[in-house]
């Protein structure tokens, strides 16, 4: 007696005319309960606890930072309304009134405060129309995208480079990479920035020499942005490759290594599955310090290619004692910084099960 499973709306196979009921629908449910699994896996190795305080602990960090650098950007001489022509006293009382500056100013302190904890960082006092909010909205993508590009240029290109040269100790390839490496720490980037530029731009024509295009191309582009994220990525290829041939040198000369290759396992599985989830850990404990440092140091890079990212901003705002735009920007450059090394030491808790935090 058999059962017409089509009938019924179940999905069925036939294989050699025998029904197998159910099959493909338990395979799926099987690839599901894996992931599941898998994720939670993953999620009970997330040290949540440590996650914890590292963003408690944040925020009186944020605290100390936004209150030096308060109190330095008004104890530093000159004003936002300080110009070549004097203005008359009374329109500069008006412009200090609009903006509270007339205020004691421990009031404010608080005020800036409370409007931070609001996430308003108030107006520009030098781009009218224009709230900080609003020019970090604009600049902060910009950064961001080359600051994300860049360390993972840096990223892959490094890590490719470091275990070439790891594997290779003491031959020309190693002395051919370490040469690259030492040149790429020593040069600065606003020396590598305008020679890429006069190469590649205007030697060759092939990228923009800067700039984000013109009306009705603009924006961020292969075009007008390989050169700047190139220049940036350069000193992070040159570290990130030195850090991971080290590394390789020193895990493939370990005891586990020695053991695999005993067993019979061909070179290229010792390397891979063995000696680089090792040799990988300590680029993992560096990458989030660098992505911050990425994120944070492109203002050099801004300023050369003229992209209007946040350091832009940031510098604009410094030289025109734009108080409440530097505030903003430093508060942002900040929270990035203490977000990545978080996120850093929790990859690192995931990639290494003999780390605890807890």
């Amino acid at each position: 007696m058999g059962v017409d499973f089509a009938s019924e709306g179940v999905n069925v196979r036939t294989v050699g005319g025998a029904a197998k009921p159910f099959v493909l629908n338990l395979m799926h449910i099987n690839e599901g309960l894996r992931s599941v699994s898998a994720v939670q896996r993953i999620a009970a190795r997330i040290p949540w606890a440590y996650t914890g305080r590292r963003l408690l602990i944040a925020i009186p960090t944020l605290l100390v930072i936004i209150t030096v650098a308060f109190f330095m950007m008004r104890m530093a001489p000159g004003g936002p309304f300080d110009g070549e022509r004097k203005l008359n006293a009374a329109t500069e009382a008006a412009l200090n009134a609009k903006f509270g500056l007339d205020k004691p100013l421990w009031q404010q302190y608080t005020d800036y405060l409370w409007g931070v904890a609001q996430l308003d960082f108030g107006p520009s006092m030098k781009t009218l129309g224009k709230s900080v909010n609003d020019l970090i909205a604009d600049g902060l993508p910009i950064s961001l995208a080359i600051g994300f590009l860049s360390i993972t240029l840096a990223i892959i290109v490094g890590t490719a480079m470091g275990i070439f040269a790891g594997l290779r100790q003491n031959t020309a390839g190693d002395y051919s990479v370490m040469g690259f490496a030492m040149a790429g720490i020593s040069i600065p980037t606003f020396v590598t920035g305008p020679i890429l530029i006069l190469i590649f731009a205007l030697t060759f024509g092939i990228f923009a020499v800067g700039g984000l295009g013109t009306y009705p191309n603009i924006g961020m582009s292969l075009h007008n942005m390989t050169l700047p994220v190139v220049t940036l990525a350069l000193p992070q290829i040159a570290i990130i490759s030195r850090l991971m041939r080290a590394s390789m040198i020193e895990t493939m000369r370990s005891g586990h290594i020695r053991t695999a290759r005993a067993k019979g396992l061909s070179e290229r599985d010792v390397v891979m599955k063995h000696a680089l989830p090792s040799a990988i850990l300590p680029l993992v404990s560096y990458v989030g310090p660098a992505m911050a440092r990425v994120m944070t140091g492109s203002l050099v890079i801004e300023r050369i290619f003229g992209l209007p990212g946040m350091g832009s901003y940031f510098v604009d705002g410094a030289i025109n004692r734009d108080y409440t735009l530097v505030m903003g920007a430093l508060i942002i450059y900040a929270t990035l910084i203490v977000l990545f090394n978080l996120v850093a030491d929790i990859l690192y808790a995931l990639l290494d099960p003999k780390v605890k935090y807890d």
